[in-house]
């Protein structure tokens, strides 16, 4: 080996041994969000990972247990950046709390961005349910103690139509899920099932269709 090579080594290997505490884990995760982009949650392979990040496949061990374990912080990951796209299209709606108008676009802006997310990033939305129950309580609550998963907006928003006086109380409980099964299912029908050859301005319209057909039935 050169001086020159062996000078590079040493130093690659001093900075490994810098590396800020939680830095490979959080690096791990941020590879397999990468690797989940391209090819969904079935990319998502630890030794893939620990060569993006330019680590040793032990080293992974040190924080994920198995292939599972990273999948599983992956899948937390891209349902954040869901839930952060579905909380910029609700914030992007003017007009003060319990205004009938504005509930309603609330409601509309989550299932927009659902929509957009799942069109935009297929491999992020395929991961993020890609584990059973994982959607429905991820620890993405903020410090005010709101629940910022997507079902937890979904939540708000038709909690909002009821304080607006869009939709009955009696009618509340529950709803979340049949409005949610709705939007998930044209999602995934035209995302990667049956409908995903229709054009571009096509799936759009159904996507329009369905988001009517909530509001109809909830107005």
């Amino acid at each position: 080996m050169t001086p020159d090579r062996a000078a590079a080594g040493a130093s690659g290997a001093h900075a490994r041994k810098r590396r800020p505490r939680g830095a490979v884990r959080d690096g791990l995760v941020a590879a397999g969000l990468q690797l989940a982009r391209g090819g969904g949650p079935d990319a998502v392979v630890l030794r893939e990972a620990t060569r993006i990040v330019g680590v040793v496949p032990n080293a992974a061990y040190r924080h994920f247990a198995d292939r599972d374990e990273l999948l599983a912080a992956v899948c937390a990951a891209a349902l954040g950046e869901l839930a952060d796209r579905m909380a910029e299209g609700v914030a992007s709606v003017a007009g003060r709390r319990g205004d009938p108008v504005a509930a309603g676009e609330r409601l509309r802006a989550v299932g927009t961005a659902y929509f957009a997310f799942a069109r935009e990033e297929p491999g992020w939305f395929a991961t993020a349910f890609a584990l059973p129950q994982r959607h429905a309580y991820p620890a993405q609550d903020d410090v005010s103690g709101t629940d910022r998963s997507p079902l937890g907006q979904l939540r708000r928003a038709l909690d909002e139509l009821v304080e607006s006086g869009v939709l009955g109380p009696q009618r509340r409980p529950g709803l979340e899920y049949p409005v949610w099964s709705t939007v998930h299912g044209m999602a995934v029908l035209s995302g990667q099932g049956p409908l995903r050859e229709v054009p571009a301005a096509d799936r759009r319209h159904l996507e329009e269709r369905t988001l009517k057909a909530i509001g109809d039935m909830l107005g």
